[in-house]
């Protein structure tokens, strides 16, 4: 909407002493009546309106905003008479150049301070009347500082080039090139300045780009400057003053320069930077000097602002911060006489901290929530998932009013306030600004919003463990046992606790490496009561405590995870889980801390199985990597990530066996199609590109049928296709082309299988080669296709039922697709097949053997039997019935009921039988590495029952027993 700000007046304050106004307002009057150009406005505020009452409203409440249009009609005239947008824009840049080059000081001053009052009235008539909204006052307020910054820098530098001191490339823009460059924090670096509020502002230089004089030295130089640039904004003259100028959050303001070297800041941030400076980074916006500079500098701190991971540490930070206000100035509760509504309880302060913590705890994995603005924050928040449409909107609501109280506490007298009137006559007078009938009506509205403020910030930030809680008490210091500490842990469900509490106490003396820095012990103070009764939540906590105390004994530093787990209570209690019932992923949590990160993002409970975003998430873990070696490291970390939230999603129920099986295919797919690319990068550097060179991979088993588990093997064929014309490769060290792909298959394999310092990847096996385990690693395609068209032995072709290519060049990708297909659906005797599979099963079954009752890969009755039947099916009948090609095993068992080839009882007793054991096999590899009857712990065996709906593991055994059974008999009745 535009027009003159007269017409567009719409509210004005509720009147304390009207008679009072309105001898005030008539002498407004007499003053215009005097002026005959400002007759229009005389008749205007004559008239009952809206102009009338915010006048009127202005009298009685504001002495500072009365005193701007009683001592300049002519101003307030001009004023109303304007769009107050064109108004705004006049004065910001009358303001930028009010120290253009030739301005005295003393000139450059006055301009400065007359028009900020011309601005405060302004930006008040237009905020009270009704006309801006919270954002359009605060983005005033904040254009019309930055104004007067620039301002301030230029009439310090012009004055430096006059006494040749500084030689600007330009006198007419001082600034650009300075090797100078100013920032606003807070309030003014996020556009969200109040209506008299300092401007937090820090100083920085590079000294190699300043233009000085030789001899004059930078730092002297540019702290002379600031000081200036101060005095020029602040100091009263009888124009008043522009801003209060606030150089405190700079670093170590106690004992360093106003200017600071950006090398020194560097250092700063980079060594001992605190979690309260990074949340003020957050709005750090520059405002004045050479903006490329300044842009760069603030480019090269964003690894110090946001961190890597998940940073709940920050949480701890500045919640103290909080604390330590409210300790200081005594706001325990809510009130309203006397209530500060910046820093009290339920008050600005807190609706900062709420955006600006969780802004640094998920911002360095989320772009989206890196921006400066609370109001704008707390959308994005709600948008990425982690508040919900209650929170944004309720604390969205109370911001706005709580500033626009800011607002009018400092319109009354131009002072730096949020404290309410603390007596009843003052309060009730404020309420009326605000336009409330009474203090009570006043009080109801502040209580009610200062409340939902507080509960919202109470869920994010007050939850910390006490050492004594509920559950009795929990005290492990001091050298002898507590009785009650014992009892309360065999209430909890320890049966050993005395060796429990020897365990935990031994943590406080350090006995295991990872938690004798004095920071992990207080932590660790801190996080034990709630860990102990979140193992005790487990089905062993003695089991689980041993296990943890394990951890603690391999991992080099534990600071890292015990900040997380005393910060988030479902991370404790998955933690606690994993521990006595999910050994393997413990162990990776102990590596690797913050995998548990991805357990709390809301896209945790949204799994994707399919390739194609499990590789677009793949490659966005691993980003950029600085060369191969950065890139093996990269690729573990992503992969472990990626591993883990499949296997914590099959723990929580989010995904089912089958899910996780496809999850973690489409995690190896991932990972091979990138290690090739970056394989066959390196390798080329070196010996350049075999022309017409193509190489495809092929994936079979368990990850070509799109069922691996957490620990399965990659079962891979290389194959290769060269120009035959021209057999070496092009670059500086030339190699044959069958030795090239061999060497480059190496590459591959070693990418996939190399321990490095972050762990290790997969193993592979390569054996299901035409060669086996001799011969070339990597298989020539015009030799291979031949090979596996007429010579392979049919448990080749049983192996290839289940092949799937995963990565390589597009053309020969296809070409192998097709003709995987092709010799899977050649016409055989399915006679001859049953014949042969039930052979290959018995070969198995002696070389082999089986591991007792849960082997279930072995054991007659197995997956084995299960996949080899499958296999029988597709090669006998894939001819007739070619869309049995390409899906798993149980799919192939349903359809081959559909399509006749079993009874359809028979079908349906194999598929189910198949899954059930398939999912116990992935439960079984999920939870321990190596044999699960001898390392699984008891908990284990007990949460593997549960996870098939079974009381106990007795009962899983017989239904196992009874299924394997079955199906055994059902083998020997098909392929019999």
């Amino acid at each position: 909407m535009t027009g003159p700000l007269l017409a567009r007046l719409r509210t004005a304050p509720l009147l304390s002493d009207p008679d009072r106004a309105r001898d005030r307002l008539d002498d407004l009057l007499a003053l215009l009546d005097a002026r005959p150009e400002r007759a229009s406005l005389a008749a205007a505020l004559r008239q009952d309106g809206a102009a009338r009452a915010l006048l009127l409203g202005l009298a009685d409440h504001s002495p500072f905003l009365w005193g701007l249009a009683a001592r300049g009609p002519d101003r307030l005239g001009e004023l109303l008479a304007e769009a107050p947008e064109a108004a705004h824009a006049a004065l910001v840049a009358g303001q930028r150049g009010a120290a253009a080059a030739g301005t005295a000081k003393d000139a450059a001053a006055r301009t400065l301070r007359r028009n900020r009052a011309d601005h405060a009235l302004l930006v008040a008539l237009a905020d009270i009347g009704g006309v801006w909204s919270l954002d359009a006052v605060t983005d005033a307020l904040s254009a019309f500082a930055d104004a007067s910054v620039q301002a301030a820098a230029d009439a310090m530098l012009h004055e430096a080039a006059a006494s040749g001191r500084f030689r600007p490339a330009d006198p007419a823009r001082p600034q650009d090139g300075s090797g100078l460059f100013v920032l606003g924090m807070g309030k003014l670096g996020a556009n969200e300045l109040n209506y008299s509020s300092d401007i937090d502002l820090i100083v920085l230089f590079d000294p190699d780009a300043a233009p000085l004089r030789e001899g004059v030295e930078a730092t002297p130089f540019f702290s002379r400057l600031a000081q200036g640039m101060g005095r020029l904004l602040q100091e009263r003259t009888a124009d008043g003053y522009v801003h209060r100028v606030d150089y405190r959050l700079r670093p170590d303001p106690g004992s360093t320069p106003t200017a600071l070297s950006l090398a020194s800041a560097y250092t700063y941030y980079e060594t001992v930077g605190q979690n309260w400076e990074r949340a003020a980074f957050i709005k750090a916006r520059p405002v004045a000097g050479d903006r490329g500079l300044a842009d760069a500098f603030l480019a090269e701190l964003r690894p110090f602002v946001w961190r890597k991971y998940f940073d709940f540490a920050s949480i701890a930070d500045v919640h103290a911060m909080k604390r330590q206000i409210h300790a200081v100035r005594g706001h325990g509760a809510i009130a309203v006489a006397g209530h500060d509504i910046k820093l009290g309880r339920g008050g600005i302060r807190e609706v900062e901290f709420f955006v600006q913590t969780q802004q640094l705890v998920f911002g360095g994995r989320r772009p989206s929530l890196r921006g400066r603005r609370t109001l704008d924050m707390l959308a994005a928040l709600h948008d990425e998932g982690w508040i919900t449409p209650q929170a944004r909107d309720e604390l969205g609501e109370a911001y706005r009013f709580l500033r626009t109280l800011e607002h009018r506490l400092q319109m009354v007298a131009d002072e730096q306030t949020q404290r309410l009137p603390d007596d009843e006559a003052r309060l009730a007078r404020f309420a009326r600004f605000c336009g409330y009938p009474d203090a009570a009506a006043f009080g109801a509205a502040l209580t009610a919003r200062a409340r939902r403020v507080q509960g919202h910030y109470a869920l994010l930030f007050e939850a910390a463990p006490e050492l004594a809680g509920e559950v009795g008490d929990l005290v492990f210091t001091g050298s002898e046992d507590d009785p009650e500490t014992l009892a309360t842990l065999a209430r909890l469900g320890f049966r050993h606790p005395g060796q429990a509490t020897e365990t935990i106490r031994g943590w406080h003396f350090g006995r295991r490496p990872a938690v004798t820095s004095p920071r992990a012990r207080e932590v660790l103070t801190e996080l034990v009561p709630a860990l102990v009764q979140a193992l005790a939540g487990t089905g062993d906590p003695d089991g689980a405590l041993a296990a943890l105390d394990r951890a603690f004994g391999r991992m080099p530093a534990a600071v890292e995870l015990l900040t997380i787990l005393r910060s988030h209570e479902r991370l404790r209690l998955l933690f606690a889980d994993l521990l006595g019932t999910v050994p393997r992923l413990a162990d990776t949590v102990g590596f690797s801390p913050h995998v548990l990160d991805a357990v709390i993002d809301p896209a945790f409970v949204a799994p994707v199985t399919d390739p194609a975003s499990l590789a677009e998430q793949f490659g966005r873990l691993v980003g950029a990597p600085r060369d191969l070696e950065d890139f093996l490291d990269r690729c573990r970390d992503a992969a472990r990530q990626m591993r883990f939230v499949t296997g914590a999603r099959l723990l929580s129920g989010i995904l089912p066996p089958v899910g996780a099986g496809r999850a973690y295919a489409g995690i190896a797919e991932a990972v091979i199609a990138l290690s090739l690319a970056a394989a066959e990068g390196a390798f080329a550097a070196e010996h350049g590109r075999v022309p017409g060179g193509r190489l495809a991979v092929l994936g079979l088993g368990r990850l070509g049928s799109r069922q691996l588990t957490a620990d399965s093997d990659l079962d891979l064929v290389v194959v290769y296709d060269f120009d035959a014309a021209d057999r070496e490769s092009g670059g500086p060290r030339r190699l044959d082309a069958a030795v090239y792909y061999n060497r480059l298959t190496q590459r591959l394999v070693g990418a996939l299988t190399v321990p490095t310092r972050r762990g290790r990847l997969y193993e592979v096996d390569l054996r299901l080669r035409p060669s086996g385990g001799q011969g070339p690693i990597a298989n020539q395609w015009q030799r291979f296709l031949p090979y596996w068209r007429g010579e392979a032995a049919p448990w080749e072709h049983m192996a290839l039922s289940r092949a799937r290519v995963l990565a390589g060049d597009p053309g020969l990708v296809a070409e192998a697709q097709a003709a995987v297909r092709a010799i899977v659906g050649e016409a055989r005797d399915p006679a001859a097949v049953a014949a042969e599979v039930r052979a290959m099963r018995a070969l198995v079954a002696r070389e082999k053997g089986d591991g007792g009752p849960l082997d279930l890969k072995l054991a007659p009755g197995g997956l084995l039997d299960l996949d080899f039947l499958a296999q029988a099916l597709v090669l006998g009948h894939a001819h007739a019935h070619p869309g049995l090609i390409g899906l798993d095993a149980p799919a192939v068992l349903e359809e081959a009921g559909r399509l006749g080839l079993l009874a359809p009882e028979a079908s349906a007793r194999l598929a189910a039988a198949y899954r059930l054991i398939d999912d116990v096999h992935h439960w079984q590899r999920l939870m321990v590495e190596g044999d699960f009857a001898r390392s699984a712990p008891p908990a284990a065996r007990a949460r593997l029952a549960a996870a098939v709906g079974l009381p106990d593991e007795a009962a899983l055994l017989t239904l196992l027993g009874e299924t394997r059974a079955g199906v055994r008999a059902l083998f020997e009745k098909v392929l019999g």
